[in-house]
């Protein structure tokens, strides 16, 4: 149940930061409110499955949904570049926050 709060944060910090890009520099309050309130329940979610699990692995899973979900909306909803470099990089997010997870196990 802690790994699915944990990603569920990892969403959510997908949502409040896809809304600040919208905010336009937060003149945009329906983008202003989604990104305030994406941060609160991305943070509040982050902080209860931090209680069981390894502050280290916890947080780098958190950040790492938001960076590969980040890039991923970049590309689909904002035109950004999907060359083979940003997929790799974004890849090798992954594997490290795989590596970590596995290396918790250890």
């Amino acid at each position: 149940m802690n790994w699915m709060i944990l990603i569920t944060a990892g969403l959510f910090e997908v949502v409040w930061a896809t809304a600040l890009k919208m905010s336009n520099g937060f003149k945009n309050p329906l983008a202003d409110v989604v990104c305030i309130c994406g941060m609160a329940l991305s943070f509040w979610l982050l902080s209860i499955a931090m209680k069981p699990l390894p502050m280290g692995t916890a947080y780098a899973v958190w950040t790492g949904i938001g960076a590969v979900g980040g890039v991923a909306v970049g590309i689909a909803m904002f035109g950004e570049s999907a060359s083979a470099l940003r997929i790799a990089s974004a890849a090798l997010i992954v594997s490290g926050i795989v590596g970590l997870k596995l290396a918790e196990q250890g």
